[in-house]
């Protein structure tokens, strides 16, 4: 007598989780996180990337070979690290290998980064012009002689028999990214640590561009970002993923973060004036010691900006799952863990899920750049 395989547990469309979630030098540990992750039931899965193991392309191409049904995005790369014919391959290769499953997301990077690697910084008129080539090379058209904001391009063709329904993605903060991407994306990835109001406005925001623009406001899909650090991860892998991670975007970007929540400027600035964070040495989510987590969540970050996420038991993870929906965003990427992380708040959040239009959550595709 043979036994039954167990059931796979349903499809969640509505939550992702990234791959290789903060800094990683073991790039082939997504291939078991990506099998995992469909094995849960997520429905999609994040890609970032940084310039030293984690490559966009490569990680993409590797969960799709893992996996048959989860989605997968490119969240994000920036469109000025490659010439847009190179990007537009890179994103058709992987809606073919993938059969569909994937979405290209684009965002504006860090200015000071690209100052120093000699590339010109991105703006949302590039964001525009260089969406509005690959749209063109997706559906066979050639490019001639371009001369616009992403620059100038005598002769672009990928094949004229091309006709690819690629879905793009843009990451927001602030109100002219979000304008932006209301105006051109299929979706819209928010940022972490975003309050309840600041998603909601930003949701608003969104729909309201899109209308302008002409569009159904309903077909932009937005994802909130939502740091997740459920209880039964070490005291150190919480403080890492919760206060490091906080304190590393407040390194690299804190005012726009900061003016997106409407938060007091004067903290920053005593946070970034403080010995322990001035002329730090490194991001504090990847080489900070216990001891300057504890410092930095003690004395320096309120406990409020903090409390943007999802701490606690699995039960109260997936009430701030809710709270995200309740707020306008269609779907939820569970921020900073592994797929084995998430698992009790992906059993915890099936229990409430119900109370949540369940059909409407059951109708979104896991390609995280469509809608119904």
């Amino acid at each position: 007598m043979s036994l039954a395989a167990p059931a796979r547990p349903e499809v969640l469309p509505e939550l992702a989780c990234y791959g290789l979630a903060g800094h990683s030098a073991a790039p082939a540990d997504v291939l078991e996180e990506a099998r995992l992750a469909e094995s849960l039931g997520l429905g999609s899965m994040f890609l970032s990337e940084r310039f030293n193991t984690k490559d966009a392309g490569v990680l993409a191409g590797a969960v799709a070979a893992a996996t048959t049904t989860l989605g997968i995005a490119t969240a994000a790369t920036n469109h000025n690290t490659r010439h847009p014919l190179v990007t537009a391959t890179m994103a058709t290769t992987m809606h073919r290998l993938s059969g569909g499953r994937y979405a290209l997301g684009l965002g504006r990077g860090f200015a000071a980064l690209f100052d120093v690697m000699g590339l010109p910084r991105v703006t949302g008129a590039q964001l525009r012009d260089v969406i509005g080539i690959y749209r063109r090379l997706w559906h066979g058209e050639a490019v001639l002689g371009h001369e616009g904001p992403a620059g100038r391009f005598p002769y672009l063709s990928q094949d004229s028999a091309f006709d690819e329904d690629i879905p793009v993605l843009m990451m927001a903060i602030g109100d002219r990214s979000l304008d932006l991407a209301g105006e051109v994306a299929d979706g819209v990835v928010l940022h972490t640590f975003f309050t309840d109001e600041t998603l909601a406005r930003a949701v608003g925001r969104i729909r309201d561009s899109a209308e302008r623009a002409g569009r159904d406001p309903a077909s932009v899909r937005v994802w909130s970002v939502l740091a997740t650090v459920e209880e039964s991860v070490p005291e150190e892998q919480r403080l890492r993923k919760l206060v490091g991670r906080l304190a590393t975007y407040l390194q690299g970007y804190g005012e726009v973060l900061v003016r997106a929540n409407g938060w007091d400027v004067a903290v920053l600035e005593r946070f970034r004036s403080d010995p322990l964070v001035h002329g730090y040495p490194g991001a504090f989510d990847a080489v900070g010691t216990v001891d300057e987590l504890e410092q930095l969540r003690d004395r320096l970050l309120p406990a409020e900006w903090l409390a943007a996420s999802a701490t606690g038991s699995a039960e109260q993870c997936a009430g701030r799952v809710a709270d995200q929906l309740a707020a306008g965003a269609d779907s939820v990427v569970l921020h900073g863990a592994t797929p084995a992380e998430l698992a009790p708040v992906l059993d915890a959040w099936r229990v409430r899920r119900g109370d949540h239009a369940p059909d409407r959550l059951d109708r979104l595709p896991t390609n995280p750049g469509r809608t119904p």
